[in-house]
């Protein structure tokens, strides 16, 4: 009876001693080994790709695609307001009702015109108004200025005198009748203007005599002569 408790006793012993090491072993067991290893992956993967919202490389190519984007669209405002702003500084078409001269088919008399140009500066109507020249519109008015190409034309303005550079194709050149004809019919037309006092006509650059080897050519013609 005797043994039998002393048996029970070391029995229970062994039990609670047991029990305790099991206990001290759940205290101090460390942490499961994922738990342990997620915070350092995460802190890697942190410092190898930088959050893009804190304005790293593809967010800044990307507001420079946009900065050009809208500086191009800035130019191309201010080249409208630019074009704009010459185009109000440009002067305004003007027109003009001239007479122009020309022949009848028979080259008989000076026939008179009238015929509508258009210009914006005041070299321009003289342009205008040797082109008138060159072309009648009408079968009975025959221009004797068709032919010849106007290659220069310039006004001194201080003394009135008009410089004019001409080239005289030969299906251009006239009778010594034409001749005379041509050379009244761009005096009459050039000199309506009041600021023309002198017209200086060159051929291919050169103070020739005569215009067609008919008539001489004075250097200039003035007006009333």
């Amino acid at each position: 009876m005797v043994n039998k408790k002393i048996w029970c006793a070391v029995l229970l012993s062994a039990v609670m001693i047991v029990g305790a090491g099991c206990g001290q072993k759940a205290k101090t067991a460390p942490p499961p080994p994922a738990s342990a290893s997620e915070p350092s992956s995460l802190q890697a993967d942190e410092s190898t790709s930088p959050p893009v919202t804190e304005g790293t490389a593809p967010d800044d190519s990307t507001a420079g695609s946009n900065s050009g984007n809208d500086s191009s669209g800035g130019t191309r405002e201010t080249k409208g307001e630019s074009t704009g702003e010459a185009a109000k500084d440009q002067p305004s078409f003007q027109k003009l009702t001239i007479d122009v001269y020309y022949t009848d088919p028979q080259e008989m008399e000076l026939k008179k015109a009238r015929k509508e140009i258009s210009y914006q500066v005041p070299l321009e109507k003289y342009v205008e108004a040797f082109k008138a020249l060159q072309d009648s519109g009408s079968t009975d008015l025959v221009p004797l200025w068709g032919k010849i190409e106007l290659t220069k034309m310039s006004l001194d303005t201080d003394t009135g005198l008009l410089h004019m550079d001409i080239h005289i194709p030969d299906e251009a050149r006239l009778g010594s009748g034409g001749e005379q004809f041509a050379l009244d019919s761009l005096k009459q037309t050039m000199f309506q203007f009041d600021e023309i006092k002198a017209i200086d006509i060159l051929v291919d650059g050169q103070a020739v005599e005569s215009l067609m080897g008919h008539m001489d050519l004075d250097h200039p013609i003035k007006r009333g002569e």
